[in-house]
């Protein structure tokens, strides 16, 4: 007779009882916390339009002066507004209609009141005048602040980095991630000599008494706060010009790298043309075309600086030289992973940063795609598994709302298995890659949230997907499919159950305990025959396995970021 074996599917989900809350590291959130990340009534009172930003840079004492012009449409009639800069730069004046306005500062939040009540739907115009000293990153791009470098000759070599800490620290704005200006005028004035890029496209340079130029960069497209950025040094430029046979549309690609590095950036920066390739084919169209494209030498590691990125890897393939897949596909981190940017986080942006793994997970995520158009599937199944080595589990990669809390640093690589996960599940490419470019068109110069995107995955599937996201982005640990393998000589039923409990605790998941998940998954139902299998939190399944010995039993686990526990049984259940 030949041998069967049963299998019993288990799902252990582990997820903390109040899992939106669980952080590992327990912050407690002050008022300046909300004040910095809620969109109170004094913020959603008003939407920016533009900013018109005219600052000058004092290098020798670190030192910007200057004033910001926020254009913005009243969305209900109010008295009051908030802005905000921080508490060590200063406020000359606040103008609005030639009068000088009274204002209140509480920790870094500027409270304007008005003579009158500003009309709904009216348009209106606040100048802010402003200087200081604005702090100093100690670990850019990590700390915000300014980095006053020089480079190897002496010259200045300066950066500025504010994702997560607020671009209010070196400009006054409305800085909440939900709104972004539809355009931005960006004007520095810094030491003769020296060159200055922005975002945007650069309109003029003007020069005067006082021995600085200013540069004036003009953005078209709606811009995050934390994506205006300042670089100074003395460059060498050159650019070149992409086209995609799939789109009507030439991209300029400017470059900015310190002169002694000219021919190595010649060579490294060769891989942004296929990169656009890969991009422009999973992702659609990049999104700021009129603006162009820049990668623009740094002080620090780098940032996804709309259209002018931030380069800071020293010219080598891998994180600063280093393989962190172990896979040994060669290409620039940096290059391709803050590009990813300019679709999942400039283009399509978060509301709030707890929702921050829509950036960095894709962002991530498109490094895996990268990889799969240059060199095929099975490079992309290698590269993508590598990833799970770099997770932790630590907590929720979905942060606390309302306080500019992230979540888990979980967001880059588990962000990314949960959307190697989700096409898996989807099991169909052609879909799982027009639901990405859906996303794009549909989210594009638009901020939003996770539960949106969620949803979109869920109607655009047809798949109801909830109970996988909300395992994956707000619990912290993965589900665990445990499987016993009942060597038999006959077929066999066998009974199979999941547990909830905490592994930590070894209590019951209260949370877990009134919840149903599942998920499917692909293992072996023949000797290299794989079949889609649909184990719940609440059901009972049993599979008859054709003739296959134990050791030729798997699970895809290639395919789905999942834990699982596979036990052998000899003769159980066998007949007396």
């Amino acid at each position: 007779m030949k041998k069967y074996f049963s299998i019993i599917f288990l799902f252990f989900i582990a997820l903390a009882s109040n899992a939106q809350l669980d952080f590992s590291t327990h912050k407690k959130f002050t008022k300046a916390d909300s004040l910095r990340g809620t969109l109170s009534p004094m913020r959603a009172c008003y939407d920016v339009l533009m900013y018109d930003l005219d600052i000058k840079i004092d290098i020798d004492k670190r030192f910007i002066s200057g004033s910001n012009i926020i254009k913005f449409l009243a969305l209900k009639k109010f008295k009051t507004l908030q802005v905000d800069l921080f508490a060590n730069m200063s406020i000359d004046k606040i103008i609005y209609q030639d009068k000088e306005l009274i204002y209140t500062r509480q920790y870094n939040a500027v409270f304007i009141t008005f003579p009158d009540s500003i009309q709904n739907q009216t348009v209106q115009f606040l100048k802010i005048i402003y200087s200081g000293n604005p702090q100093v990153a100690k670990n850019p791009p990590w700390d915000g602040g300014f980095s006053w470098t020089k480079d190897k000759d002496g010259n200045p070599f300066i950066g500025v980095s504010c994702q997560g800490t607020g671009a209010s620290l070196w400009y006054p704005c409305k800085d909440h991630q939900s709104d972004e200006p539809d355009e931005m005028i960006i004007r520095v004035a810094v030491p003769d000599g020296l060159d200055e890029v922005s975002n945007g496209r650069l309109k003029r340079t003007t020069h005067s008494d006082d021995g600085y130029t200013k540069y004036e960069w003009y953005v078209s497209y709606p811009i995050n706060n934390y994506d205006v950025t300042v670089n100074i040094a003395k460059y060498k430029h050159f650019s070149e010009v992409y086209k995609n046979k799939e789109y009507d549309d030439s991209l300029t690609l400017d470059y900015f790298v310190l002169p002694a590095n000219y021919e190595k950036a010649q060579k490294q920066f060769e891989q942004v043309k296929p990169m656009m390739d890969a991009y422009y084919h999973y992702f659609g169209e990049y999104p700021f075309v009129r603006d162009g494209y820049k990668l623009v030498e740094a002080p620090y590691l780098g940032m996804e600086y709309q259209s002018c990125i931030a380069y800071g890897n020293k010219y080598k393939n891998g994180y600063l030289g280093y393989d962190r897949s172990g896979t040994g596909y060669k290409f620039d981190y940096i290059i391709i992973h803050e590009t990813a940017h300019e679709w999942w986080g400039n283009s399509v942006t978060t509301n709030d940063i707890a929702d921050m793994w829509v950036h960095e997970g894709f962002g991530t995520y498109a490094e895996a795609l990268y990889i799969e158009y240059l060199y095929g599937y099975n490079a992309y199944l290698e590269y993508i598994n590598s990833e799970k080595n770099s997770v932790s589990n630590d907590g929720p990669i979905i942060g606390k709302y309302g306080v500019n809390n992230e979540g888990s640093g979980d967001m880059y690589y588990k962000g990314s298995l949960l959307l190697h996960t989700i096409r898996s599940i989807i099991d169909d490419d052609a879909k799982f890659f027009a639901i990405l470019k859906d996303i794009q068109e549909t989210y594009k110069y638009h901020t939003t949230t996770s539960a949106e995107i969620e949803n979109f995955f869920n109607q655009q599937s047809g798949i109801n997907l909830t109970p996988v996201f909300d395992v994956y982005l707000r619990s912290k640990c993965i589900p665990t499919l445990e499987i016993i393998l009942y060597q038999d000589f006959m077929d066999l039923k066998a009974n199979y159950y999941f547990s909830f409990k905490n592994p930590q605790t070894k209590e019951e998941d209260k949370y877990l305990e009134k919840s149903h998940f599942t998920m499917p998954v692909k293992i072996t139902s023949e000797k290299n025959k794989y079949e889609t299998i649909y184990p719940t939190t609440d059901g009972q399944q049993v599979i008859n396995l054709k003739s296959m010995h134990p050791e030729d039993f798997k699970v895809a686990t290639d395919l789905f970021y999942i834990d699982t526990h596979i036990f052998i049984e000899e003769g159980a259940g066998e007949e007396k």
